[in-house]
């Protein structure tokens, strides 16, 4: 019985050290691509640690032979979309809509999100706006564009991926670009 347990403690150590080596050569890339997901740091860093706790509890199911980076973008982009269905649902409201207050009615104040001169020296302009244009695409052309155009990931690991047909990555890629392309134009001419 107790050369049974041993055996068990040896694979799980091998197990576990396999799974460290992993995790710590597709990090970077992991948060990379949880970034461009989420668009901020701590959305990425809570998404990217996710994926590999749950790549960690079904790291006994991923089969050897298959790249792990496409196992674990299927995790992600699966985690990613549970963290926006337990997103509280958004409450449209219109701007001219007037606010009740205990002092009468109120209009709404929209705040300068403009950035700073600072933050305009500190920050790659041009990331910048291409995240910013990437955040107001619809989730699945923006998950396209991102594993295709940023990550370099084939059309066969990108429908691996995001879980559906070739044909359907072509498309949403190909909208999806169409789509980054008119909103980069208005960044250009704004």
């Amino acid at each position: 019985m107790e050369l049974i347990e041993s055996i068990t403690d040896t694979c799980r150590k091998e197990e576990r050290q396999a799974f460290d080596e992993l995790v710590h050569r597709h990090h970077k890339q992991a948060y990379n691509i949880a970034y461009r997901m989420t668009g901020n740091h701590t959305d990425a860093e809570d998404l990217t640690q996710e994926a590999f706790i749950r790549a960690f509890r079904f790291f006994g199911q991923y089969r050897r032979e298959l790249p792990f980076e496409n196992w674990l973008y299927r995790i992600m982009s699966n985690v990613f979309v549970d963290m926006l269905r337990r997103r509280p649902k958004v409450q449209i409201r219109s701007f001219d809509q007037p606010i009740q207050t205990e002092d009468g009615e109120a209009t709404m104040e929209i705040a300068d999100l403009a950035p700073t001169p600072e933050e305009s020296v500190l920050s790659n302009e041009l990331d910048a706006r291409i995240q910013s244009a990437l955040m107001t695409m619809p989730e699945e052309f923006r998950l396209a564009v991102v594993y295709a155009d940023i990550e370099g990931l084939s059309y066969e690991e990108i429908a691996d991926a995001m879980r559906c047909s070739i044909g359907t990555v072509r498309s949403r890629l190909h909208r999806g670009r169409k789509i980054l392309r008119e909103r980069l134009k208005t960044y250009a001419s704004g």
